[in-house]
């Protein structure tokens, strides 16, 4: 569990509970309390008295179930204390040991390796007026990451443009979305390589792809990332929504929060659809090979059938001739003659040649 105190530009980072119970919530800042979903099951009594110390509330039974169901799709729930998101992660599986890994494992999809490692595990969040709880899966490289961010920010003084420390529990439950968010778009080169390289395969004509089984598994995964990132997409449009039910705030410093709390979402939106767009441009793009995979094959199929019948129409007349001299009759023309073998043969052969020059003449060959 990782415990910090943000004020400014500020970021101090608690040892445990009780202390940042002793210490109480800064005097104009929050507090972020991050913990993995096994020790948040583990210390849920005393989390929920250290809630109830510092903003008076406490969280509901139900919000808890949601917040240890490791199956829970993307959604978005309020009370009249505090708001809750769970949101599934779509990013590098995780590496270490844990339930939450071993349950991704058992979850594994197949297909090319990218859409394997891709990790789909829901990270929740309850956000409080100054007080915002996460839970996320085992060695969570989202919570580490921008953790690391944030200290790294407060110890160099160094904040570029849009990057200065949260404002707010919402501000950073909305920057540690938008984290998640980027983390797949860091993928999707890897992961566009990947299918370009089947794509080239099923359309070479010199190549036999046997590979079906990972092809259509990729499809089967691509159309379950579909469905995590329309989830993620409802959720933060539920969110947008009940942001726009709070009350007016009060002064130009809190409006100016206020509309840079909206802006913020509707940026993170944008980042979900961008991958939505995506998902669905590489399922259509598998889907299309596939299509023009089977198109090349009946078109060379046709190809070879033309030739075929062809050569076949050619040999017709040379069997039709074959099949006259070969009849038992005693008396037939040029059969007794000297050159009757030559003249036959000749004759034969300028059939064959005139109807492949006609043939050829129509692009039934390809010669």
């Amino acid at each position: 569990m990782r415990i910090f105190a943000l004020q400014g530009d500020a970021v101090q980072e608690s040892s445990s509970l009780q202390s940042l119970q002793d210490g109480g919530l800064p005097p104009q800042g929050f507090v972020w309390i991050a913990c993995e979903r096994a020790e948040f099951e583990a210390h849920l009594a005393p989390l929920q008295a250290a809630l109830q110390a510092l903003c008076g509330l406490q969280v509901l039974d139900l919000h808890v179930t949601d917040l240890l169901n490791t199956q829970l799709p993307s959604h978005y729930d309020y009370t009249s204390e505090y708001d809750l998101l769970v949101f599934r992660r779509l990013a590098a599986g995780p590496t270490g040991g844990g339930a939450d890994t071993a349950n991704a494992h058992q979850t594994k999809r197949s297909g090319p390796p990218i859409l394997r490692r891709i990790d789909t595990s829901p990270v929740g969040f309850a956000v409080m007026d100054r007080v915002l709880l996460t839970v996320h899966p085992a060695d969570c490289a989202v919570r580490e990451g921008y953790a690391a961010k944030l200290l790294q920010n407060a110890s160099t003084k160094a904040h570029a443009a849009g990057a200065h420390t949260p404002t707010g529990s919402a501000d950073l439950m909305l920057r540690v979305v938008n984290h998640m968010v980027d983390g797949y778009l860091a993928l999707r080169r890897e992961l566009t390589h990947q299918l370009d390289h089947w794509q080239a395969q099923l359309l070479n004509p010199k190549t036999r792809f046997n590979n079906w089984a990972s092809l259509l598994d990729a499809r089967l995964a691509l159309h379950q990332l579909d469905e995590v990132c329309e989830d993620q997409r409802a959720s933060i449009q539920d969110w947008i929504e009940a942001l726009k039910t709070w009350p007016d705030p009060q002064g130009d410093a809190a409006l100016r929060e206020r509309e840079l709390l909206q802006v913020r979402s509707r940026d993170v939106l944008e980042h979900i659809e961008r991958v939505v767009r995506h998902v669905r441009r590489l399922e259509q793009n598998a889907e299309t090979a596939v299509q023009m995979h089977f198109s090349a094959q009946s078109h060379r199929t046709n190809d070879i059938m033309r030739t075929l019948t062809a050569l076949t129409a050619v040999f017709l007349p040379l069997n039709l001739l074959a099949g006259i001299f070969g009849m038992n009759f005693e008396f037939m023309p040029v059969l007794h003659l000297a050159y009757g073998f030559w003249w036959a043969m000749g004759g034969m052969a300028l059939i064959a040649a005139a109807l492949m020059g006609f043939f050829w003449r129509k692009h039934y060959l390809n010669l």
